[in-house]
């Protein structure tokens, strides 16, 4: 018997097909396989400097939330939902604070004119331009045809991709001059919208095509849509009106801090040498020598940094962390605390100071670390870090049915469902089910198998 092959024509064009499906499927979810980043100086920030964008898009702060992912290229997106996502290698190439503004102000024109759901309707069209382009190409390889089969296999490619971009580039064209008209009304100038996208520009000019660069693949540049975006913002009165020297350094800080945290210790120390002695220099270098197992630099980076600005919780924060983190929690409990206190009980920076309090391995801290946890969560439940460590201290403390409802509750927030609904269960069979406790260890048992029944996942 024998099998009749296309060629290497054929095998090409499939391979590229197949490359664009994959490609859909990521431009449609591309939360799936990213890390978010959770920060309280860069998270405060982020609220701060959009909120007034926010606002001007009709929507509620309290509703919408701009989220950090773990991602070196320099990407924005909306998904379902109200959420902005940013990834690191956005912030790190930034050049000001205002072009982050002017990509929020983007991508809130997408949240408004509601592209998520519209972009799901043309994937869904492109995608089956591809499939049926597939099965037909498969189709005549099979007969024999195998240039045939390749050229319609790349006519579906070509097909597929232009039935998608038509529909991102008018909702690319729609976000811009939502995001313009949001950033005039909050006086917020214009400006670094258009150096960010002129910057992205001149890069896929002098690079070619850049898989580093996705905010061009996601978002689709050309030189009159920048053109026209240009005499729009130009036109704005809000386009001269300078940048906010606060809202600058805290950007300056969080831009090296990222960069400190994320990226080769190496490529940190050479992009910050111990020359620059300033403070974003200082917390960029205090980061890249902990990330080197360095914590004696680290310190004295952090002991620069704090006598520079002794009331500054997040110099504070990096204090304790380092020292946490080295070996040493007893040494970190008074940063930390002092941190905790300054930042009104944020609630990282509250649960690494439950941490720490835990780590003594000292009952006397006990009680105020479970204080400082339960109150941590009560303001921010979707932080599996400070349910872990709550669960530690209910453990500690013989309190195991409350420590599986914190595990419970961490698994939820994981989606790990069988064993949510195991911890779950647990809780429920030692807390009074007049308790408000076994009440919530009911809803995630609900939660999590039907979780599992819609998944097909069993128990184990």
């Amino acid at each position: 018997m024998k099998v009749r092959r296309g060629g290497p024509s054929l095998a090409r064009h499939l391979a590229q097909l197949l490359a664009l499906l994959a490609c859909l499927s990521l431009m449609a979810t591309p939360v799936s396989a990213q890390s978010i980043l959770r920060d309280a100086e860069t998270e405060a920030l982020l609220a701060d400097i959009s909120k007034p964008l926010i606002t001007a898009a009709g929507l509620s702060p309290a509703n919408v939330q701009i989220i950090l992912i773990d991602d070196p290229s320099i990407n924005a997106f909306v998904v379902a939902g109200q959420n902005v996502y940013i990834h690191s290698g956005l912030i790190t190439a930034a050049d000001d604070v205002n072009e982050v503004q002017g990509v929020i102000a983007h991508e809130l024109g997408h949240i408004a004119g509601g592209h998520a759901i519209r972009f799901n309707e043309g994937y869904s069209q492109a995608t089956k331009i591809s499939l049926l382009s597939l099965l037909a190409g498969v189709a005549l390889a099979a007969a024999g045809a195998g240039e045939a089969a390749a050229g319609v296999m790349a006519m579906g490619q070509q097909a597929a991709l232009g039935n998608l971009l038509a529909y991102s580039r008018v909702q690319e064209s729609s976000a811009d001059q939502a995001g313009s008209s949001y950033l005039r009304n909050a006086g917020i100038s214009g400006k670094g919208m258009i150096d960010f996208f002129k910057t992205l520009q001149s890069q896929e000019f002098r690079t070619g095509v850049d898989r580093t660069i996705d905010y061009a693949y996601t978002h689709p540049l050309s030189g009159d849509r920048i053109s026209r975006l240009e005499t729009a913002i130009k036109a704005d009165p809000a386009y001269d009106t300078p940048i906010d020297s606060a809202l600058e350094q805290r950007f300056e800080r969080v831009k090296a801090k990222l960069a400190g945290y994320v990226e080769d210790p190496t490529r940190t120390l050479k992009k910050y040498p111990e020359s620059d002695t300033s403070v974003p220099a200082r917390y960029a270098r205090a980061f890249a020598w902990h990330k080197s197992s360095y914590p004696e630099k680290a310190l004295a980076e952090t002991k620069a940094l704090i006598a520079a600005q002794p009331d500054n919780p997040y110099f504070l924060e990096l204090e304790g962390q380092v020292l946490l983190e080295s070996g040493r929690p007893v040494e970190a409990i008074a940063p930390l605390r002092k941190a905790t206190a300054l930042s009104g009980s944020q609630p990282l920076i509250a649960s690494m100071f439950g941490h720490a309090l835990i780590e003594t391995e000292d009952p006397q801290y006990y009680d105020e670390a479970e204080h400082v946890l339960r109150a941590a969560v009560s303001r921010d439940r979707e932080n599996p870090f400070a349910w872990y460590q709550l669960g530690t201290v209910y453990a500690r403390e013989g309190d195991d049915s409350r420590a599986a409802l914190a595990s419970a509750e961490r698994f939820d927030l994981t989606q790990q469902w069988p064993l949510a609904l195991r911890y779950a269960e647990v809780a429920m069979a030692g807390i009074d089910p007049n308790a408000p406790d076994w009440l919530r260890a009911q809803d995630i048992a609900y939660v999590a198998r039907a979780a599992i029944e819609k998944t097909g996942k069993k128990r184990r």
